[in-house]
């Protein structure tokens, strides 16, 4: 079967088109293309036909957003966290353990599972992502309304890694033991593609470099339950736990699965989840020194007027729409080409922020604030971005060839281009 006529057979369901719909009410949702890029943000589904009509223009896949909002349609890059807070009616507690093998994924979900039922949890959800692990989530319902006096629904992504980085704490020696259990270092190296030196230490084994846990930013998205995975075309179907064990891929293909389990559905009308949120915070007061410097905003002297994006050569510009691989490449592109085409560090920093909420996943806010910074700090000299010809950043990338054209004119790095053009400009306007 053609892969058109497949996604299009299994969007066609009514069945399918009723939950994304349903689902995605007061979410952003985001469509995927074949090539792994994203669609205009913020977007949203409220009727049946606006599915087909997607899938009509190229999507593949379909994202949601971790948090529910008030207007989802008045989302734009670059708000404040007061405006973000206003906006926000909740959110989900959503854990996604990233690793590169289904079984190693299982192992670390039943883990997981185990400390839900250690703080009576009931009400999380399961499902398969569609490649090689799984998604578990908590919706909001099932935790207090408020923390301390201030309302839960504010204290997002703060309280989110708090919970997660409870849960790492609290699975490790176990998630390690399990691990050993199920095969040795070298197996375990050979399944994630990782050497024994990477994923070990003096003391053994260190889990969280087997699975790692992604901390989530604002407007963070997650592929919708029973959307198809834009890269395997596999249905990312919930689960009832007890059937994790025996699940297998090919039970996601799209002509075996059935609209039948529910995602993030409150299932008890309690607050379940309040113990392990009171006992992840108590936790966090203790282990958790939370530092968030500040950027430093050195003076930039201008030699000219910061040169507008119309005028970026065309890698830049593909950058710039978001990136799914080498995003921490990419972010060293973009820090040094906006610096060198003497953007403030005010909007260097606005423009990478915004870049990043357009990649998929996004890098996490802590990294770019170190990149931000180190590169601030760079006063007495002026970083250019990699030559064109380099083949760890464009050419891998597959952005080399975006620009053809140019290095057929003698570009030889991102900067040239725009540089030449206004220089072209300037001779046109003394004439």
């Amino acid at each position: 079967m053609q892969t058109e006529q497949k996604i299009w057979n299994w969007y066609s369901r009514e069945s399918v088109q009723k939950f994304l719909i349903n689902f995605g009410k007061n979410r952003e949702i985001v469509s995927v293309y074949k090539d792994g890029q994203f669609g205009k943000r913020p977007n949203v589904l409220q009727y049946i036909g606006d599915v087909a009509q997607e899938v009509t223009n190229g999507a593949v896949s379909f994202h949601c957003s971790v948090e529910r909002w008030n207007q989802p349609m008045k989302l734009t890059a670059g708000q404040s966290k007061a405006e973000l807070d206003n906006m926000r009616q909740g959110w989900d507690i959503f854990i996604d353990p990233d690793v590169a093998d289904f079984e190693i994924a299982k192992i670390t979900v039943k883990r997981i599972l185990e400390v839900f039922k250690d703080f009576g949890v009931n009400s999380f959800s399961l499902k398969f992502s569609g490649g090689k692990s799984f998604h578990i989530g908590i919706p909001f319902e099932s935790m207090p309304e408020k923390i301390n006096l201030q309302l839960t629904s504010l204290q997002y992504p703060d309280l989110l890694h708090r919970i997660i980085e409870f849960l790492k704490w609290y699975i490790k020696d176990q998630l390690k033991e399990d691990l050993l259990s199920f095969g040795s270092l070298q197996e375990i190296s050979q399944r994630i593609n990782k050497p024994i030196a990477e994923i070990t230490n003096e003391q053994g084994l260190l889990p969280f470099k087997v699975v790692s846990f992604d901390l989530f930013s604002s407007r963070h998205l997650f592929r919708m339950p029973y959307s198809l995975h834009e890269k395997t075309l596999l249905v990312s179907v919930p689960l009832k736990p007890q059937n994790l064990d025996r699940f297998e891929k090919e039970h996601a293909q799209s002509e075996k699965v059935k609209v039948e389990e529910s995602f993030l559905q409150q299932k008890i009308s309690s607050h379940d989840a309040e113990p392990l949120v009171i006992e992840a915070l108590d936790w966090a007061s203790k282990y958790i020194v939370e530092v968030k410097p500040e950027i430093p905003k050195p003076v930039t002297v201008r030699k000219f007027k910061a040169v507008p994006e119309e005028l970026f050569p065309p890698c830049i510009k593909k950058i710039l729409q978001g990136m799914t691989e080498g995003r921490k490449r990419s972010v060293f592109i973009l820090i040094n080409f906006l610096r060198s085409m003497n953007w403030s560090d005010e909007d260097v920093e606005k423009k990478v922020t915004e870049w990043n909420e357009k990649n998929y996943p996004p890098l996490r806010s802590n990294y770019i604030r170190a990149q931000l910074r180190w590169h601030f700090g760079q006063q007495e000299r002026t970083l250019l971005p990699p030559n064109c010809d380099n083949e760890n950043f464009y050419k891998s990338l597959g952005l080399y060839e975006l620009c053809n054209d140019l290095h057929a004119q003698g570009i030889k790095n991102p900067v040239n281009w725009p540089l030449r053009q206004l220089k072209q400009k300037k001779k046109m306007k003394k004439r």
